[in-house]
């Protein structure tokens, strides 16, 4: 052997001793797992805050460029569109080219289209950017579910989806505030142009510790790449996310009501071409285990409930309460620290209380959102503080019991090769959850934007959140990995 590489091998094993000292759970070889891991929640952090950093920054971005109300509603949406309608493509061509070269050339992609979006002096030219942004972000998030099954051994999955769905929740909460301190900072004299700007500095951590630490075996086999199911998925989903943007946008109207009808005729043929396919780029066979099936209905219920409660705090503190932006994310700094906490300590719960857990955790949100309706009116939207505090952090750390272990019993009982198929399936079925959710709320109960129309809009939540709870106890109360 090399004297170099004897002294290097020598250094690894006395560095690998030294961190088990003082991190005794770490397993041999683990290290480097935590670090790809490490540069996979970069990404997944880059890729939520990119959801919702932009609304903030609408305003700036509409006077500096002039954008029309359709070119506004693209800035949001066009990211969501791409993000929502490409994860199953991004999730074969995992499979073709491999976890980590897909993972890679997304995140270098993902950071040159952010620096286009920042560059962008047309509003045109922004919604393109934000498109293939989006498109970019669905091909590193169709990648992190099989990365993170196969880097990590089974026990230890609960502590790797709380870490995963902790960031993610984190992420997308602080979008709209972080947005709202960069354009107000104005470094450098950047402006709006910092919300997608600051993605570069990330991505470039990203990219570091996922090509240094990230290992992954060359895919075994190719399967053909299936270009009809990629063509009826792609325009049934976007035609449905698009209508119900629409929706949330403009109310009930036939034009998105037949689109949506469309969509879902659409849908019916590419599920029935899936069930023929020699390839099929959904595996429905998934849905024949009791655990992924009743996930999934729970994941669509959680990510859209989540998506309107935000959008409705976010409206009915600033628009109905005159909060500023500041206070409003002062108010909803206990949610934050509620989240955090449930998200921490729910691989423990869940190893002792099992399922009851989750379904103790969302019932407890939606006891405390019942309260904070009931609250509103009563007092007329007279709010104190201190008083919220208490109710608006235990509402958070339901949310954080209930949705960073979700995911991980819900796939608990899928193979390796099962585990494939979820990657870009799960986070497609969360999308879909976020439009239907905040379409349907929104629409139904929220578009007065009153107090009332608040008030309403919670209560509703509140019921969805408690019929979740029941719904729950019918996961499996433990799967045995296969």
């Amino acid at each position: 052997m090399d004297p170099g590489q004897k002294h290097a091998g020598m250094t690894e094993k006395v560095g690998r001793a030294g961190i088990s000292r003082y991190l005794p759970w770490l397993a041999d070889g683990e290290l480097a797992a935590w670090l790809a891991f490490a540069g996979c929640l970069v990404a997944v952090f880059m890729q939520m805050i990119d959801v919702t950093i932009v609304n903030t920054a609408l305003p700036s971005i509409t006077s500096d460029l002039h954008a029309s109300p359709s070119a506004q509603l693209l800035v949001v949406s066009g990211y969501s569109l791409a993000f929502a309608c490409t994860l199953l493509t991004a999730a074969r061509l995992g499979e073709r080219v491999g976890r980590r070269a897909m993972f890679l050339t997304s995140v270098v992609a993902f950071t040159a289209a952010s620096v286009w979006c920042g560059m962008s002096t047309s509003a045109t030219e922004l919604v393109a950017a934000r498109v293939v942004q989006g498109v970019t972000g669905a091909g590193m998030a169709a990648q992190t579910i099989a990365i993170l099954t196969v880097s990590f051994p089974r026990e230890r999955h609960p502590l790797v989806f709380a870490l995963y769905g902790g960031v993610a929740g984190f992420a997308g909460m602080l979008g709209p505030i972080l947005g709202g301190v960069l354009v107000t900072a104005d470094i450098a004299g950047t402006g709006w142009h910092s919300v997608f700007l600051i993605n570069v500095p990330l991505g470039l951590v990203a990219f570091a510790l996922a090509f240094r630490f990230l290992r992954l075996g060359k895919p075994t086999q190719r399967e053909p790449f299936d270009l009809r199911g990629v063509a009826l998925s792609t325009i049934s989903l976007f035609a449905l996310l698009y209508a119900l943007a629409d929706i949330h946008q403009n109310g009930w109207r036939p034009g998105p009501l037949a689109v949506i009808a469309g969509a879902v005729a659409l849908a019916l043929l590419f599920l029935r071409y899936e069930r023929r396919s020699a390839s099929p780029l959904v595996r429905l066979d998934l849905f024949a285990d009791r655990g992924f099936a009743v996930g999934s209905v729970l994941v669509t219920a959680f990510f859209g409930l989540f998506t309107a409660f935000v959008f409705a705090v976010s409206i009915t503190l600033q628009d109905e309460l005159h909060f500023s932006p500041l206070r409003t994310g002062l108010a909803m700094t206990p949610f934050a620290l509620g989240a955090g906490a449930g998200a921490l300590a729910s691989p423990w719960l869940v190893q002792r209380w099992g399922v009851r857990t989750l379904a103790a955790g969302i019932a407890a949100y939606g006891v405390c959102v019942a309260i904070g309706a009931a609250y509103l009116h009563i007092t007329g939207g007279v709010v104190d503080l201190r008083l919220a505090a208490g109710p608006i952090f235990l509402s958070g750390l339901g949310v954080g019991l209930f949705g960073v272990q979700l995911q991980p019993l819900m796939l608990a009982g899928l193979s390796q090769r099962q585990m494939d198929g979820a990657s870009g399936l799960l986070p497609t079925i969360e999308q879909i959850g976020n439009g239907v959710g905040l379409a349907l709320l929104s629409a139904v109960f929220f578009r007065s934007h009153t107090l009332s129309g608040s008030i309403t809009m919670f209560a509703a939540i509140a019921v969805v959140a408690l019929a979740m709870g029941a719904l729950t106890l019918a996961l499996p109360a433990k799967a045995a990995p296969r």
